[in-house]
């Protein structure tokens, strides 16, 4: 991707952060869908959990890529939001969706603590 005069390149941890966040926001979304269809009050809780990660990693990768100095800050909450989502899809060991949408917000918890440390 070709930047704006004047911008400085993202680094490869900030593009990989990006792209963790914008994938874990798609499996939390294919997953909301997923756990629509069963219902119950036990997926509600886990509904809760994936539209916070869903909403946090969105705005985690927008912060990023407008270099906000606020986006050490939101890269903590994300991974915050990320953990609690991974715990929240582990309830359902069974189902391959709730899986990986679980290894999604891993990794993008993952990424998020590294960034959350980093100099912007």
């Amino acid at each position: 991707m070709q930047q704006p005069a004047g911008t400085t390149p993202m680094s490869k941890e900030m593009q990989d952060c990006v792209e963790a966040c914008m994938s874990c926001h798609s499996a939390c979304e294919e997953t909301m869908s997923s756990c629509m269809q069963m219902g119950g009050q036990a997926q509600m809780q886990i509904m809760r959990a994936l539209i916070d990660c869903s909403e946090t990693t969105r705005m985690c990768a927008d912060m990023m890529m407008r270099r906000s100095p606020m986006s050490a800050d939101m890269c903590a909450l994300c991974a915050k939001a990320c953990d609690t989502c991974a715990e929240a899809c582990m309830s359902l060991p069974d189902d391959p969706q709730m899986m990986a949408c679980a290894d999604a917000c891993r990794r993008c918890a993952q990424t998020c603590r590294t960034m959350a440390g980093a100099t912007m």
